[in-house]
């Protein structure tokens, strides 16, 4: 049953490219939401859009519809999307006065685009570089998590978005300097192989 599902699926119309493009609506939906004050809701549209982030790749690998294109798509939109519901909470914290959460946020985007960068720019070099805490999954779970708890939520007496925006924050710098001293010492060891 689960394979034919599989195949029909395979030979549908679907294409990896949707998949994505699902992923950035439900993005956008999260960040709309947040907007709107309605976190829990955006919590599930940020699942939901992310959920879609991870299941393009397997599906262009599984379906063998992916493209060069595809690929570059895929990673793009990851970036954007974690940005556009990240701006949304950091235009959150500015309408409340919370200058140190706002600056936070600022920090967090920054940090997870350099965390992808210094993946990407490691890669060029030809050195892997999948080290480092705060992957894409973690920070899709601790921004869910801060977004499904926050207050206002309606899902206990929890006030965890806040929290969750200082943890990104100190997980994504950490991260990225943990990639820069694995490059440094690998690009080291390299030279000093040769």
């Amino acid at each position: 049953m689960r394979a034919r599902t599989r195949n029909r699926l395979i030979e549908s119309r679907l294409t990896p490219n949707a998949i994505s493009m699902t992923g950035l609506v439900g993005n956008l939906i999260a960040a709309v939401l947040v907007i709107q004050e309605e976190f829990f809701l955006a919590g599930i549209a940020f699942i939901l859009g992310s959920v879609m982030d991870t299941l393009d790749g397997r599906y262009s690998r599984m379906s063998g519809k992916g493209t060069p294109f595809g690929a570059f798509l895929d990673s793009s939109l990851d970036r954007m999307e974690e940005g556009i519901v990240l701006a949304a909470v950091g235009a959150y914290f500015a309408r409340q006065g919370d200058e140190l959460a706002t600056s936070a946020v600022v920090l967090a985007v920054l940090f997870s685009l350099m965390v992808s960068y210094t993946r990407a720019r490691a890669e060029a070099l030809g050195i892997e570089c999948k080290v480092g805490i705060a992957t894409r999954a973690v920070r899709v779970v601790i921004l869910s998590a801060g977004l499904l708890f926050a207050e206002g939520a309606g899902v206990g007496d929890f006030n965890l978005l806040e929290p969750a925006i200082y943890a990104l924050t100190l997980l994504t710098v950490f991260t990225t300097f943990q990639r820069v001293w694995h490059v440094r010492r690998e690009l080291m060891a390299q030279a000093g192989s040769a």
